[in-house]
């Protein structure tokens, strides 16, 4: 897969997935609102990670399409 996401909106999607965990575990781990909180940092991290956000691809985003 090719990365179609800039590198400011990869770091935010880190940052912010790094945050998330917080209240997560403020909130508790086995909790269904800690499971919610938990798997969005889970899909933020990863997307960030790799730098392909298939939302971008299906909305056909035309500004963060293939990154060079």
């Amino acid at each position: 897969m090719k990365q179609n996401m800039k590198t400011a909106d990869r770091a935010t999607r880190i940052i912010v997935a790094g945050l998330a965990v917080w209240p997560a575990l403020a909130i508790g781990p086995g909790t269904p609102g800690g499971i919610v909180i938990l798997a969005v940092a889970a899909v933020l991290a990863s997307t960030g990670v790799s730098g392909f956000c298939p939302l971008y691809l299906a909305a056909g985003d035309r500004r963060h399409r293939q990154v060079q």
